[in-house]
């Protein structure tokens, strides 16, 4: 994260002695990025975060990724995939992959059990419901239209505080973070950027626990561990940096607008590795006396492109089925657009309601068994005016 926090008790020198009130010396660990070229933190715990007394190889659900052949568009309704509930975590439907990103889906009543990413960042969206975030860093509390950004091999578990828990979580091969082009060399936000350091809420700390013998799971380049920690790994008394995790409620996302349709890079929250992540929220749109509000049809030759919508009518899109939950993907090699009668539709509108949250990958998108299980296979022929299947 492109500034500094600091939380709980920390020395004033960096790698010097630190003792607890019995004589005992904190140990300390830091976290940090690119071969300690980038971003970092320095956490000080009570006891040894290397202390493990088992590790098991764990088999997650299995699943699989199919290309999209034939090359269509695709509806996804994530909301036919609702079941008896489940954990944040381990009842994660994969929806969508590719080497660079998973995508998926999950309906969550009860916590997560202890859980550390060690392939990359997570991006997690909550469409609807709360829940509290509970890391080595501290306690971030989320609620709906809330993105939350946990850095690789944060260890952390995921508590929904309410009746049920809606996300979609994006898994990055590497770093997800703000554009480069919204901060300055020394990562301060800059004027022109959709959202500052005082949208952004980093997690309140530290977070001790006591327990033994505990389990953390490790999703790894070579497939799930599951660690046996000799001491709760939230054991951390105090520290400081600017990585850790930390949340952004796409509501304080201040949309960039112009008196001609903008392109999807003025939306654009994130970037990960070969994708980014936009945000569609409700705005004025266009001011030309000739604007045509919804996007034109358009073919981005490089990228297959992934619409989540979360709220409102997204204009553009009417009369095609979309819903609430709904997931579009128009892939590379498909020139995709407004419904039919959208655009005359559209014409004198001065204000768009809809919240929707895109990613658009540079590889592209398979398949999972979830997606297939959830489609609206009539989607493709809607721009025809036919309800085919």
């Amino acid at each position: 994260m492109p500034y500094y926090r600091s939380a709980g008790e920390v020395p004033p020198k960096r790698h010097t002695q630190f003792r607890a009130p019995d004589g005992s010396l904190y140990a300390e660990e830091l976290m940090g990025q690119e071969g300690f070229s980038s971003d970092s933190s320095l956490l000080y715990h009570r006891h040894l975060p290397t202390a493990i007394v088992a590790a098991e190889e764990y088999d997650p659900t299995g699943w699989t990724r199919t290309p999209n052949r034939p090359l269509k568009p695709r509806h996804l309704r994530t909301h036919k995939l609702d079941s008896g509930g489940g954990d944040p975590v381990l009842d994660r439907q994969h929806l969508l992959a590719n080497d660079d990103v998973r995508i998926s889906y999950v309906v969550a009543d009860r916590p997560s059990p202890l859980y550390r990413n060690a392939i990359g960042d997570e991006c997690l969206y909550v469409e609807e419901g709360t829940a509290r975030v509970e890391s080595t860093f501290g306690t971030l509390d989320v609620a709906s239209g809330d993105y939350v950004i946990i850095p690789t091999s944060v260890i952390h578990r995921i508590v929904p505080t309410g009746e049920r828990l809606r996300l979609l979580t994006i898994e990055a091969t590497g770093h997800i973070g703000p554009p480069k082009r919204y901060l300055s060399v020394r990562g301060q936000f800059l004027e022109h950027s959709p959202y500052c350091e005082r949208d952004v809420r980093g997690p309140s700390g530290p977070l001790l626990m006591e327990g033994s013998d505990v389990e953390v799971y490790v999703q790894h380049r070579r497939g799930w561990t599951r660690f046996v920690y000799a001491n709760h790994p939230f054991d951390v008394v105090g520290w400081d940096g600017h990585l850790y995790p930390w949340a952004f409620s796409i509501h304080d996302f201040e949309p960039i607008t112009g008196r001609v349709h903008q392109p999807p890079p003025a939306h654009q929250t994130f970037q990960g590795p070969n994708f980014v992540i936009c945000s569609f929220v409700p705005r004025k749109v266009d001011y030309h006396p000739l604007a045509i509000p919804v996007p034109y049809n358009h073919h981005n030759v490089d990228s297959d492109e992934m619409m989540f919508y979360t709220g409102g009518n997204y204009e553009a899109r009417r009369g095609s089925g979309i819903e609430q939950g709904s997931i579009s993907l128009h892939p590379s090699g498909f020139t995709h657009g407004p419904q039919p009668g959208a655009v005359e539709r559209a014409i004198g509108a001065e204000y768009f309601d809809e919240l929707a949250v895109m990613v658009d990958t540079f590889r592209p998108l398979d398949l999972c068994e979830a997606a297939l299980a959830s489609e609206d296979t009539g989607y493709a022929w809607t721009w025809a005016g036919r309800s085919l299947s």
